[in-house]
């Protein structure tokens, strides 16, 4: 039985009985929570274990989690993993010994509207294609998804100008919106008849008007905060005609190749195939792991690698991200989340060396850098 009129009011308590309800039906929760000076998504039972008052500080090269001074469950912005370990784990057996059991369906509970955009470049990569990848398709199905509007979001993050948030649009069960004024209480919308179910089931308050301004107002304050977007309009014909440019290796001297900005972005998804044996020849397996545009490997072919130098392993890194993955899969490669910037430890910023490329290929005048945000 689902309530008729949305959106609702769920009071904290309302947010606790909503993975009670997951849990109920069996579904293992996974959700934020703190640990070793970040936030990370793990499994989770209660309101215990969510990040509570808790913020964060993200710049290039840096992350610092602050206490806010009150009981906000989501006040922060992007955790510092994102959830593609779920479906696509860093390291699994594909033939020889290993895991027996089948995946069961698992509940994201807190999910950005980045990182359900991210979630859906990877149904478009691996789902929606004639080769479809088994093992993913297995780990997806069945997931249900409760979204939370991003109202906090840090100095790095982008999704505005993307038009991946901060508010979830689609692909989600239930939609909460965090309230702090004038009373703790999320305004709740279901994407799905599940999330009716569950909504009902929660218990809730009609939402009053005030409400509902209020959420718009978080909505509209989250995206007015977000100062840096790049410039969309040419940003594919650019990159193509930046290939030959000498600033690729400014940032090639810059970049470790360490790969991190790969390992924590929500969209990658870049993996190889390694064939292991025991010592004694007695047995063997095949493992795919998570992999790098950035490592010479990668690119490795009869003879060499195609790419042996770190500048063109991030030329092609952003120009697949902002070009290429366009002509795969119809949309940029980027949700905005600025993960990439913040963990990479020599603070190099994606949106900054995006924008001095588009500068120096495009007619003087056209384009002009400023902090990471392209003007015209």
């Amino acid at each position: 039985m689902g309530v008729r009129a949305y959106p609702v009011v769920l009071p904290v308590d309302g947010v606790q009985k909503l993975i009670d309800l997951l849990r109920g039906r069996g579904l293992p929760v996974v959700g934020p929570t703190p640990r070793d000076g970040v936030i990370v998504h793990a499994p989770i039972t209660s309101l215990a274990d969510l990040p509570t008052g808790t913020g964060d500080d993200q710049a290039p090269g840096r992350y610092r989690l602050r206490a806010r001074g009150d009981g906000a469950l989501f006040g922060y912005a992007v955790p510092a993993s994102s959830w593609k370990h779920l479906f696509l784990p860093p390291r699994e057996v594909l033939l020889g010994d290993g895991p027996a059991t089948d995946p069961v369906p698992v509940a994201l509970f807190g999910v950005r509207s980045c990182d359900l955009a991210a979630l859906d470049l990877h149904d478009r990569a691996l789902l929606r294609r004639p080769a479809v990848d088994v093992r993913y398709a297995r780990r997806r199905q069945g997931t249900v998804v409760v979204a939370v509007t991003c109202t906090e979001p840090s100095a790095m993050c982008f999704c505005a100008g993307l038009r991946t948030g901060p508010e979830p649009s689609a692909g989600y069960d239930v939609r909460l919106t965090e309230l702090t004024d004038g009373g703790h209480r999320f305004l709740a919308v279901p994407g799905t008849p599940l999330g009716e179910d569950l909504l009902a089931e929660a218990g809730w308050d009609p939402a009053a008007a005030r409400d509902v301004e209020a959420a718009a107002d978080a909505v509209r304050d989250a995206a007015g905060r977000m100062r840096r977007a790049p410039r969309l309009d040419g940003l594919r014909e650019d990159l193509y005609g930046a290939a030959d440019l000498p600033h690729w290796e400014q940032v090639g001297s810059r970049c470790l190749a360490c790969a991190g900005c790969t390992l924590v972005c929500p969209t990658c998804f870049c993996t190889t195939v390694e064939d292991t044996s025991g010592v004694r020849g007695e047995d063997a397996r095949r493992i795919r792991v998570w992999d790098s545009c950035f490592t010479a490997a990668f690119s490795y072919l009869h003879g060499g690698s195609v790419r042996e130098s770190i500048a063109s392993r991030y030329r092609q890194w952003i120009t697949h991200k902002f070009a290429t993955w366009t002509d795969q899969f119809g949309v940029l490669g980027c949700v905005g989340c600025g993960r990439c910037t913040t963990w990479c430890p020599a603070g190099i910023d994606l949106l900054a060396e995006l924008a001095a490329v588009r500068g120096l290929s495009a007619p003087p005048g056209d384009r002009r850098v400023t902090d990471g945000t392209e003007t015209g």
